[in-house]
């Protein structure tokens, strides 16, 4: 299960943050549903999105209500922004769409972080299945997930 691949990187790169994990009985697959679950704003919800990119794929971790800018994109990646499938996304990433986030992902597999997050004090990224969140600072998960940048690709 992917959120036990989450727990596994936190205990062997960050020991004690794996316990901050929140686990839900319902569903916190969607920014809806992961604000419902977590009784926050949406904008906290700091959702993963996965691309294909030159040489692998890239992830961009954005505030819920953040949408990605095509041309901001472009401008930074040099590449049209290309979704992953539901099936690349789990082979790729190594976590299933509803549950895809920055810890814990495959070689190769790189992260950014969108500037959208940095207006909250907390935000809430998923961990690695359809029900989990930690809370963290912008700070933190810029060290706990690996980001190679803070980057401007959203409206």
């Amino acid at each position: 299960m992917s959120i036990e691949r989450v727990r596994k990187y936190f205990e062997e790169n960050f020991p004690g943050v794996g316990c901050r994990i929140l686990e839900f009985t319902e569903s916190s697959a969607t920014v809806s549903l992961a604000a419902q679950a977590l009784n926050c704003e949406p904008g906290r919800i700091a959702k993963t999105l996965s691309f294909y990119g030159k040489d692998g794929v890239i992830l961009v971790v954005a505030a819920g209500t953040a949408k990605i800018d095509n041309k901001k994109f472009r401008g930074t990646f040099g590449l049209k922004a290309r979704m992953l499938s539901p099936e690349d996304a789990e082979n790729l990433v190594g976590h299933a769409v509803g549950g895809v986030c920055p810890f814990g992902v495959n070689p190769g597999v790189e992260v950014y972080l969108d500037n959208s997050l940095k207006s909250f004090e907390t935000v809430y990224p998923a961990c690695g299945s359809s029900n989990s969140a930690i809370e963290l600072t912008p700070d933190e998960l810029e060290k706990y997930s690996g980001a190679k940048a803070w980057v401007d690709v959203c409206c």
